[in-house]
C-alpha cells in the first residue's frame, strides 16, 4: 500500500490539488465486449497495418520517437483516414468507467486534467454530478473563466475525440500548440505553482509534462514538489534521481501485480484520508 505523503492528503482535502490523469488510467476501462482502449505505441503500431512500406516508422517506434512516428503516420494515411483510426479507437467503442474513475472521481477535486482523447472519465464525472461539472479544452478562449470560478472542472489539455481536428497528437501539433495556445500554457503553469499536480497513468516522456515541470522548476524556482504515481522498474533509479532533480517531482513507486491492484487500493485508502481530514477542517475551519 502507498504510505501517501501529508502534504497530498493535504493539498486535496483543501481542493489545491489538480489531478492529472494519463492514458494507464483509461487503461483501466473495457467496454461491451471486453476491449481495452490501447497504450499510445499499441495504437500507432496498429495504424501501420494501413501503410506499406513501413519499416521507417517501425524504426521510429522503436527508438520510442512516438510524436515523430505519428506525424508520419498521419501525413502517409491522410487527414481523413487518420481521424477515422482515431475515433474508431477513442470513440466508436464506448468505453466504460473502471474502479479507478469512481475512486478518482471519490476524491473530489475542483480541478482535474487529462491528456486523453477519450471521454471516459468525464462522461461519468458529469453523470454523477448531473451535469454540473465544466469541460474546457485547450482552444477554449476563456478556461481562466472556469479556473477562477468555484465549480468543478476537467481539463482536455490535448483535446477530446470529439472534436478530431483539434487534437495534439502529432510532432508537428505539439510544437504548433505551443505558440497557438500559448495563453493556454500559461494558465497550466499558474496552476502548477498554486497547486500540487498529482500525476495518475502518466508518462515522464509526455513534451508537454516535462516542458511545465521543468519551467516551474527552473524559472520560479518552485520547491514545492509534485507528485507521480509510477509502477516499480518503469525507471531506473538513477534515471529516477534525474527526473525529481529536473522536474520536482516525487514518484511514488507501487506494484503493478494484479492488474495494478495496488494502485486501486491506495487510491482507495487515500479517498478515505482525504474524507477524515475534510472532517478535522470542517471542525477547526483551518481551510
Amino acid at each position: 500500500m502507498i504510505k501517501w505523503p501529508k502534504e497530498v492528503v493535504s493539498d486535496i482535502s483543501r481542493r489545491r490539488c489538480v489531478i492529472f490523469l494519463g492514458s494507464g488510467i483509461s487503461m483501466n476501462s473495457v467496454n461491451a465486449v471486453g476491449r481495452r482502449p490501447k497504450t499510445w505505441r499499441a495504437f500507432l503500431e496498429s495504424a501501420l497495418e494501413e501503410i506499406n512500406p513501413k519499416a521507417h516508422i517501425k524504426k521510429l517506434l522503436k527508438e520510442s520517437d512516438y510524436l515523430t512516428a505519428c506525424e508520419v503516420i498521419k501525413r502517409e494515411l491522410g487527414k481523413e483516414d487518420f481521424t477515422r483510426i482515431v475515433r474508431e479507437e477513442f470513440l466508436t467503442p464506448a468505453y466504460q468507467p473502471a474502479e479507478i474513475h469512481k475512486k478518482i472521481f471519490a476524491l473530489d477535486s475542483r480541478i482535474v486534467a487529462t491528456p486523453n482523447f477519450d471521454k471516459i472519465y468525464e462522461t461519468y464525472a458529469n453523470s454523477e454530478a448531473n451535469g454540473s461539472i465544466v469541460v474546457k479544452q485547450h482552444y477554449d478562449t476563456d478556461v481562466i473563466s472556469s479556473i477562477r470560478g468555484s465549480g468543478r472542472l476537467i481539463l482536455k489539455v490535448h483535446g477530446t475525440i470529439d472534436s478530431p481536428e483539434n487534437l495534439i497528437f502529432t510532432r508537428a501539433e505539439y510544437a504548433e500548440a505551443r505558440t497557438k495556445y500559448a495563453t493556454f500554457y500559461e494558465v497550466l503553469e499558474a496552476l502548477a505553482l498554486t497547486h500540487t499536480f498529482v500525476f495518475l497513468g502518466c508518462g515522464v516522456n509526455d513534451p508537454d509534462i516535462k516542458l511545465l515541470l521543468e519551467d516551474t522548476l527552473f524559472k520560479h524556482n518552485s520547491t514545492r514538489s509534485h507528485v507521480m504515481l509510477l509502477p516499480k522498474k518503469a525507471l531506473h533509479n538513477s534515471v529516477i534521481e534525474v527526473i525529481q532533480d529536473t522536474m520536482n517531482l516525487n514518484i511514488i513507486q507501487y506494484s503493478d501485480k494484479d492488474n495494478h491492484k495496488e494502485l486501486l487500493e491506495s487510491i482507495k485508502d487515500l479517498v478515505h484520508l482525504v474524507e477524515v481530514e475534510r472532517d478535522e477542517l470542517k471542525m477547526n475551519m483551518n481551510w
